[in-house]
C-alpha cells in the first residue's frame, strides 16, 4: 500500500465515517441508514475508498459484508482519527469556556451504583455547568465506543491487563455475593446449600460477561446445574426492581446491597468470584480537562470503597 495516497486529497472524512458504520452494521444497507444516505451513495463511497487504498476492504455476501484483514486494520485507524477529531472539537470548546465542557463515560454494573454517582456529585458541585453523559452497555460494546472516541472513559470491572490500545487502571477490589430482598424466604435459613437455591428464580449476567463465565465455573465445581428459571440482565435498575418485588436471587457486587436496607445477602460464599473495578482509557488519546477532572474524583471516591 502506498501510504501517500491517503494524503493526495481523495480521502474524505465521509470515508472514515462509512468504515465505522460498516463495522457496526455489517451491511451496506444498514450503514447507509445509520448515516442517512442512500445505499448507492454508501456503495460508491466504499468503492472509492477501496480504489484509494488498492485493496478489498469487505467481502460481499447475501447477508451483508464481512471485513477483510485490510478492512479490520483500516477500521481501527479510521476510528482513531475520528476519535481525535471529536476530542479536538471538544477540547477547543473547553478552552473557549473553561467553566463548561462535556465528558462521556461508559459504565456497566460494577461501579455504576456507588462509585460513579458519588464522583459525578462531587464534580458537579465544583463545576455545575459541566455536562456529564453516562452510557450503559456491555464491556465489549463500550470498548468499541471508546475506540471510536464516542466515550472518553469506561468505569467498571477490569477483565484484562492494559494493551497497546487501552490503559486499564484498578481502583478497588470488590467481591460478589448472592443478593435477595430482606423478606426473602431463604433469609430465615441458616445452613444453605447451593442446590436449595435452584427452587427460586435467578438473575444472571449476560453470557458475554466475565462474571457469567465465573459463575458457570462455580456451579460446575459444585456439581450443580445452572439455574433454568433465570433472567439474564446487566441493567442495574431492572435488577434492583426485580430483587425488591420478587423472590429472585442475584449474584451482584458487594457494594450494591451494602447501603440498601431492603436488600440482604445469603450465607453462600462465591469463592474465586470477584473483580477489580477501575478506569479504562484509550492509550492513544489524551483526556480533555473535563475528563481529567472526573478521573480525579473517581480516584478520590474509590479510596474509601475497597473491601473491608
Amino acid at each position: 500500500m502506498d501510504l501517500p495516497r491517503l494524503l493526495d486529497g481523495r480521502l474524505k472524512l465521509r470515508h472514515l465515517v462509512l468504515m465505522d458504520a460498516l463495522s457496526k452494521q455489517r451491511s451496506v444497507v444498514g450503514a447507509a441508514a445509520a448515516l442517512h444516505v442512500t445505499q448507492p451513495v454508501a456503495t460508491r463511497s466504499l468503492h472509492e475508498l477501496e480504489e484509494i487504498l488498492g485493496v478489498q476492504l469487505y467481502e460481499r455476501g447475501p447477508r451483508g459484508v464481512t471485513p477483510t484483514v485490510y478492512g479490520e486494520a483500516f477500521t481501527e485507524h479510521a476510528r482513531a482519527v475520528l476519535a481525535q477529531l471529536n476530542q479536538a472539537s471538544r477540547h477547543v470548546g473547553e478552552l473557549a469556556d473553561a467553566s463548561r465542557g462535556t465528558v462521556v463515560v461508559g459504565t456497566h454494573l460494577a461501579g455504576s451504583n456507588v462509585l460513579l454517582p458519588a464522583a459525578i456529585a462531587r464534580l458537579k458541585a465544583e463545576r455545575p455547568l459541566l455536562t456529564i453523559v453516562v452510557r450503559e452497555g456491555t464491556p465489549e460494546s463500550l470498548l468499541i465506543e471508546l475506540e471510536a472516541g464516542r466515550i472518553d472513559l469506561i468505569i467498571g470491572r477490569l477483565t484484562a491487563p492494559s494493551s497497546e490500545s487501552v490503559t486499564r487502571t484498578p481502583l478497588y477490589h470488590e467481591s460478589v455475593q448472592l443478593v435477595v430482598r430482606a423478606e426473602h424466604p431463604l433469609t430465615a435459613k441458616r445452613d444453605l446449600g447451593l442446590g436449595e437455591l435452584l427452587d427460586y428464580p435467578w438473575i444472571l449476567p449476560g453470557v458475554e460477561t466475565a462474571l457469567r463465565r465465573e459463575l458457570e465455573e462455580f456451579f460446575t465445581r459444585h456439581g450443580v446445574p445452572l439455574p433454568e428459571n433465570r433472567v439474564e440482565c446487566t441493567s442495574f435498575l431492572t435488577v434492583r426492581h426485580l430483587l425488591l418485588e420478587t423472590d429472585v436471587i442475584a449474584a451482584l457486587p458487594t457494594l450494591i446491597p451494602r447501603d440498601d436496607m431492603r436488600l440482604t445477602t445469603l450465607p453462600v460464599p462465591l469463592e474465586h468470584v470477584g473483580h477489580s473495578v477501575g478506569i479504562t482509557l484509550s492509550a492513544g488519546r489524551r483526556l480533555s480537562p473535563s475528563g481529567l477532572a472526573l478521573v480525579t474524583e473517581l480516584r478520590s471516591v474509590s479510596a474509601t470503597m475497597a473491601d473491608k
